[in-house]
């Protein structure tokens, strides 16, 4: 990370900073040393790239939880390699070694970045989350840091061609570190996380500063209330009466 790290971040941070319009709320929450979990939705490809901005405000390098199949991409696994960022085997018994490589990156005072939702919202409304998230708070003692983003999937979003245009506004709201208690169930902590990240996307949604225009597709737009918590809590069974 010593090296690739700040080459990406001078090829990459001059579009973002100067070629988005940025609104950022709260970025006080990220401490400019220690460890850190950020925790954010994830409904663009540039998600990474726009958090780790975030952070860079202040002065935060991130190492993000990343799908391990992207590390098979080339030359994209190369980077995330040099960048030491943290492959996710998911569904496999390996997925524990994913955690402890966190659990470690966390207790080296480092800040950590998860998308707990585990992959792009296709109706950009947040998912139920993944128990990844609780479990490395737990395991750190470290809060969790909620992050709204709001924007960039007007630019690259799944399924739908890339569209840059300079100017497009970004928005991102930084909310409260959020305590998880060692012996709180892991459903319930998740569905705590993911109701703090929906309390932030809706007041990112609530600060953008634009709207669909007359006759213009609106696909891309959401109202601030329909960032509400899908519960990763199965219910219980019916009982027949």
């Amino acid at each position: 990370m010593e090296v690739v790290y700040p080459v990406a971040r001078n090829v990459l941070w001059p579009p973002l900073r100067f070629g988005l319009r940025w609104t950022i709320e709260g970025a006080r929450f990220v401490p400019s040393r220690g460890p850190v979990i950020l925790v954010s939705n994830h409904h663009s490809y540039l998600d990474p790239f726009t958090l780790a901005y975030v952070a860079d405000t202040r002065h935060r390098r991130v190492r993000f939880l990343a799908k391990a199949e992207l590390f098979e991409k080339r030359p994209l696994g190369a980077l995330l390699r040099g960048a030491h960022q943290i492959p996710v085997l998911r569904n496999s018994p390996s997925a524990a070694g994913s955690l402890q490589a966190a659990v470690d990156a966390v207790r080296a005072g480092e800040c950590v970045a998860i998308f707990p939702e585990g992959t792009i919202s296709l109706d950009l409304d947040p998912m139920a989350g993944k128990s990844g998230t609780a479990r490395l708070a737990q395991a750190t003692g470290v809060p969790v840091t909620p992050v709204g983003l709001w924007g960039t999937h007007r630019i690259l979003f799944k399924g739908r061609d890339p569209e840059w245009r300079w100017g497009v506004p970004q928005t991102a709201v930084v909310g409260p570190p959020l305590r998880i208690r060692p012996d709180e169930p892991v459903d319930v902590a998740t569905d705590r996380i993911m109701a703090e990240i929906c309390r932030c996307l809706a007041r990112a949604r609530e600060l953008y500063p634009e709207r669909p225009g007359a006759g213009e597709d609106d696909w891309w737009y959401r109202p601030p209330e329909t960032a509400r918590l899908r519960s990763c809590r199965r219910r219980p069974p019916e009982v027949a009466s």
